[in-house]
């Protein structure tokens, strides 16, 4: 009876002559005015760095004994030990510990125009990966150990090759004490009897009595041989703050062993550092020797020294490491 009743008022309203008009649709299938409502705004995608290479100094896939920055800052802890490394870092040491900090993180260098790993040390707050005996020293560093792939540690007789790139900060302070940016170190066996307390190899920015300031890379022989510093190289440390080097080190781990360096500024391709020494580089009892970077410092007996630092923060990258 409905649709009867339209047809013949549909029918009337033409036979009286008035135009019959469908009225257009409302807009967006609800009531309202019928304009078509505005859109939200989409936010704009922020720009993401695109790594580049540079002319002598590519970029370097990630792969079995490479540790790359890939710029996933969140996820660093995680890409590190991915790539069988390993971290030690004082993230809830002193007031972190209420409010942890990721003390290794990434961010884009405009220089290398790469992603590069920051390690930061605080002056307050940070200590030896939380050990309450040791209140004169502060670590954040990585690694490779005993849960690494046997080809990043070193066994009695075996060469390895590491290569990778670092920055000091401009204006770092420093003391007379040490101040290690990378070692060469032993890992203790299960008896925990090996001589493995002290390096093989450091690199170490120190303050002379003098108050000159240099780059030294330092070789301590076993204990049986007096473990006393031996310094192959002693180099302004100026030639290296604020400035992006690249490092080339292989190390034979025996009783008749060697070392050779090569440490190249990146700016200007100069050459700061080489060394090629004939040296004793095992430790007796290791379960393994292996390399070690980021910072390791001095801050004085119960913090005696801190008045002479500051906050600081190393860029490192490209990590390498193969067996020969």
């Amino acid at each position: 009876m409905k649709r009867l009743f339209l047809i013949l008022s549909l029918c009337t309203a033409l036979s009286c002559g008035d135009e019959f008009v469908i009225p257009e649709p409302v807009q967006g299938g609800g009531q309202g005015s019928g304009e078509t409502p505005e859109q939200p705004e989409v936010p704009e995608q922020p720009v993401v760095p695109v790594p580049e290479d540079l002319p002598g100094w590519p970029l370097i896939a990630q792969g079995a004994g490479t540790l790359v920055a890939d710029g996933g800052d969140e996820a660093t802890y995680e890409l590190i030990t991915a790539q069988g490394y390993n971290q030690e870092a004082p993230d809830a040491s002193g007031a972190h510990a209420a409010a942890p900090f990721r003390h290794i993180r990434q961010s884009f260098d405009e220089e290398l125009r790469r992603w590069v790993f920051d390690f930061h040390i605080h002056v307050e707050n940070d200590d030896d990966r939380g050990n309450p005996q040791k209140t004169d020293r502060q670590r954040n560093e990585i690694k490779t150990d005993g849960h690494s792939p046997a080809s990043m540690v070193a066994q009695q007789g075996e060469t390895l090759e590491m290569r990778w790139k670092f920055r000091l900060p401009e204006g770092m302070l420093t003391t007379a004490k040490f101040c290690h940016v990378h070692q060469l170190k032993g890992i203790d066996n299960r008896e925990g009897t090996a001589d493995v307390s002290l390096p093989l190899i450091t690199f170490t920015p120190r303050t002379l009595s003098n108050g000159k300031r240099q780059f030294q890379v330092i070789y301590v022989p076993p204990a049986e041989e007096g473990a006393a510093n031996n310094y192959l190289a002693r180099v302004e440390l100026d030639d290296f703050l604020g400035q992006w080097v690249a490092v080339t080190e292989r190390a034979t781990f025996a009783a008749g062993g060697s070392y050779s360096l090569v440490v190249t500024r990146i700016a200007d391709g100069r050459e700061l550092l080489r060394i090629d020494e004939r040296l004793n580089l095992w430790r007796t009892g290791a379960a393994g020797l292996r390399p070690k970077w980021g910072i390791y410092r001095s801050i004085g007996d119960d913090g005696s020294l801190k008045g002479e630092l500051r906050d600081e923060t190393l860029r490192f990258a490209d990590f390498e490491i193969e067996k020969l």
